[in-house]
């Protein structure tokens, strides 16, 4: 399947979205702490929040469908019912104007959680063909890394079959996944923590697609169904090493340690994102801009990475696929630069939001 196919299913998806998207002012999702009581918020203009559940049971008419309980259940009946009613929802906000109702806030006066906490979180590594350039530079792997391709697939690279089926004219290589556990998981505001003994601790600003239902063996043609929408993910890293070269990479090290996922803030329904290949990138360390560049630079776009992982694994609804980092990681640097605590973490995806996060020491 050739890249042009793959510019026509993004476009189509693209139009639809922008369709849809034209019903009803944009707003994002999130899950939220109030007092003691969490709760699924409707997040508008990035700076207020609606408690869905207490709007639902305001905002006339009435309303027969049940509130949803959590993220994932919202995701689960959002077509059936729920964007109508978030829709009448943020109408009936913005028509009270200056009159605020009561079960409206400001962002900063609730605490943010994890918006969704999936039960499988899969993670794209060496997607952006920049970021294959510097990651020959990382200590643990300079001897044993594999050539610099830029994306390009070496020699002798096959198919895997019943997996990924390489058409004669596709010259990169295959998709490469690894697991983030979700005990890594922290929200927006929350700290990195960095290890005891550990002093290589990296960044790598990543878009997350949110699965909007089960999927299993997906064709490529049809990926963008299941999809719900978009959040983002610091994919932090230890580039430490294991302290020998057996198998290989550790990714249980270099990727797993407790905090090193931080995710959100929100998930942006994917009607609000016109074309995820044209989103603009940005990670800034202590105000310094470390990552810049764009989701069309990706190898393997967000459409072929579902259908990729759908093919080992049954996805749930959801579960997230984060999908690569672009060049400018801390340990490529001459000379690296590494978390310290005091930093402050702040990575961006354009039309999907910021996540900011403070890295702390143990």
């Amino acid at each position: 399947m050739t890249r042009v196919f793959f510019s026509l299913v993004a476009a189509f998806v693209a139009a639809g979205a922008m369709t849809s998207a034209q019903t009803a002012t944009p707003f994002k999702l999130g899950t939220f702490d109030r007092a003691g009581r969490v709760f699924v918020g409707i997040v508008l203009r990035e700076a207020v929040v609606i408690d869905f559940a207490a709007a639902h049971k305001a905002v006339t008419p009435a309303s027969t469908l049940a509130a949803p309980a959590d993220m994932k259940d919202l995701i689960a009946r959002y077509d059936q019912g729920l964007r109508a009613r978030i829709v009448e929802i943020v109408r009936s906000v913005e028509a009270a104007g200056a009159n605020r109702p009561a079960y409206v806030f400001d962002v900063a006066a609730v605490k943010i959680l994890p918006p969704i906490m999936p039960a499988t979180m899969l993670n794209v590594a060496v997607n952006y063909a920049e970021h294959d350039r510097e990651a020959a530079l990382l200590t643990d792997q300079v001897t044993t890394a594999a050539p610099v391709t830029l994306g390009a697939a070496l020699p002798g690279t096959r198919s895997a079959p019943g997996i990924w089926e390489r058409a004669a004219a596709d010259t990169r290589w295959n998709p490469y996944m690894f697991i983030k556990l979700p005990s890594t998981i922290i929200a927006e505001g929350d700290a990195i923590r960095l290890p005891p003994g550990r002093t290589q601790v990296d960044w790598e600003c990543e878009l997350g697609v949110v699965l909007g239902r089960q999927a299993s063996r997906v064709p490529l043609a049809k990926s963008a169904d299941y999809i719900f929408g978009y959040t983002i993910q610091n994919d932090v890293s230890d580039r430490g090493g294991r302290g020998d070269t057996r198998y290989g990479t550790d990714w249980l090290i270099a990727k797993n340690h407790d905090t090193f996922g931080p995710l959100g803030p929100y998930i942006t329904p994917k009607e609000f994102v016109q074309d995820p290949q044209k989103l603009g990138i940005r990670f800034v360390l202590n105000g310094t801009v470390m990552q810049q560049a764009s989701t069309s630079f990706m190898i393997h776009n967000v459409y072929e990475q579902v259908a990729y992982a759908s093919r080992i694994m049954t996805l749930k609804l959801g579960d997230i696929i984060a999908t690569g980092t672009p060049a400018g990681v801390g340990s490529a640097r001459m000379p690296p630069v590494y978390f310290k605590p005091g930093d402050r973490s702040v990575c961006t995806y354009e039309g999907v939001g910021t996540l900011t996060n403070p890295v702390v020491g143990s």
